[in-house]
């Protein structure tokens, strides 16, 4: 974990995302690539338009400045390589190009969900990036003086196309000396025997050297009701999930449990992508 990418809209939300980056900035000797999306009206970006939209976009340009310098300005930050981008763009694809561009390790990025109507037509911005983004996003929803991991809930379905996500999952959990609960959570529409899903499990982690972990077979009304209830019960300190990254109409149609948790958790998620 070198370099993590902290999408901000200096907001409070984002400034919380700020300071869980910064504690694992300090823990890992890592660098912050700070990254704000400036929206800026389309017609002042068309080069055809009069001069007279060039000072309001210089003006937004040194509010994101100004802005960035009180950022900075704060003792969390002491000690810690700081690197300021602004983008003239609102395109989530934006980040996963800057995560390519950069090299990043993780996002780190706030949130404060969506419900409802909102949550049907627009959702998250923490949703949109976890569905584009190829590298694992840590998604804070409050503020916290300390960022400890004891506890981790790693939930999945313990298929093979998820080992590669397990893996990513299990670095994390070993850069805090974290214990990881297994988590398979059981269905009406995808009902298995206790005997079957434990026995599923172990054959998923079978030659697998990491043994701070525990077996968890829940059954619930849904998935992502099950991962939340199981997640309370333990007083995790993190979730963690995998995400086929579905987009466009599939996801309508479709959702994805790992963007509902993103939206819907009371605690810190983290998603891979599968």
């Amino acid at each position: 974990m070198n370099r993590i990418l902290v999408p901000t809209d200096f907001s409070e939300q984002a400034e919380n995302a700020l300071k869980v980056a910064a504690i694992l900035a300090k823990a890992h000797n890592a660098e912050i690539y700070l990254l704000h999306m400036m929206e800026i009206p389309m017609q002042q970006t068309d080069p055809g338009q009069a001069q007279s939209d060039i000072p309001e976009t210089l003006f937004f340009m040194k509010l994101a400045q100004k802005r960035f310098k009180n950022l900075m300005a704060q003792d969390y930050l002491e000690n810690i390589t700081v690197h300021e981008t602004v983008k003239a763009d609102i395109t989530f694809n934006e980040i996963k190009d800057s995560c390519k561009e950069l090299n990043i390790d993780l996002i780190v990025m706030g949130s404060h969900g969506a419900t409802g109507m909102k949550e049907m037509f627009v959702g998250s911005n923490a949703e949109k990036v976890v569905r584009s983004s190829d590298v694992p996003v840590l998604v804070i929803k409050n503020e916290h003086e300390n960022f400890e991991v004891s506890d981790f809930v790693f939930a999945s379905d313990f298929k093979n196309d998820n080992k590669e996500t397990y893996m990513q999952a299990v670095k994390f959990a070993q850069a805090f000396g974290a214990k990881i609960h297994l988590l398979l959570v059981i269905t009406s529409s995808n009902f298995m025997t206790s005997y079957e899903a434990k026995s599923r499990i172990n054959d998923f982690i079978s030659g697998q050297t990491f043994d701070n972990y525990t077996i968890i077979i829940h059954n619930d009304h849904t998935v992502e009701q099950g991962i939340l209830n199981v997640s309370k019960d333990l007083d995790a300190d993190l979730i963690g999930i995998s995400t086929h990254g579905r987009q466009g109409i599939a996801h309508f149609f479709n959702g994805s449990i790992s963007e509902d948790l993103v939206n819907h958790a009371k605690r810190p998620v983290i998603t891979f992508k599968i």
